[in-house]
């Protein structure tokens, strides 16, 4: 059965609402075990293993991310940044069956001691069907302005 629009958009919408809000621990449920979470400093990387990254995010390395987010002992969280995050432009690119490939734009704003950033960026998702309902198995997030440092992010993109 193919993976509708709707129902990737639902599960991403999800995903931001959750990121939004601070539930890191159920933002961790969205992934399927393999899953990445890949920020690539340049955007139009490919081969994200050999090139460097932002974020090159496994299972661990989301739970390890959640963990100092939650626990206070991350400079950059304390105190945690505000954000708000706006998804448009859904486009599914490839559909199989049980995986699917989505892109879309998002736009976050951010506010932390009283100063604002925004963020503009593509994000590819790739959505697989499993017996637990969809999931995320790759998350690319290609930054428009790559080159801007991501210097003190308290949250996750």
């Amino acid at each position: 059965m193919s993976i509708t629009l709707d129902e990737a958009v639902a599960l991403i919408t999800l995903e931001a609402d959750l990121l939004d809000h601070g539930q890191f621990h159920e933002w961790l449920g969205l992934y399927t075990p393999g899953g990445r979470y890949v920020i690539p400093t340049d955007p139009d990387a490919e081969d994200f293993e050999n090139v460097l990254n932002y974020a090159y995010d496994d299972a661990e390395m989301r739970a390890k991310r959640v963990e100092r987010l939650l626990g206070g002992r991350s400079i950059s969280a304390a105190p945690p940044a505000q954000t708000v995050r706006l998804l448009s432009r859904y486009r599914m690119l490839a559909d199989d069956g049980d995986t699917c490939t989505l892109r879309c734009a998002q736009y976050l704003k951010e506010l932390r001691q009283h100063r604002e950033r925004d963020y503009a960026a593509n994000i590819t998702y790739r959505l697989v069907r499993t017996p637990d309902g969809l999931k995320i198995d790759l998350k690319v997030i290609r930054l428009l302005i790559a080159t801007e440092a991501l210097t003190a992010v308290s949250y996750i993109l």
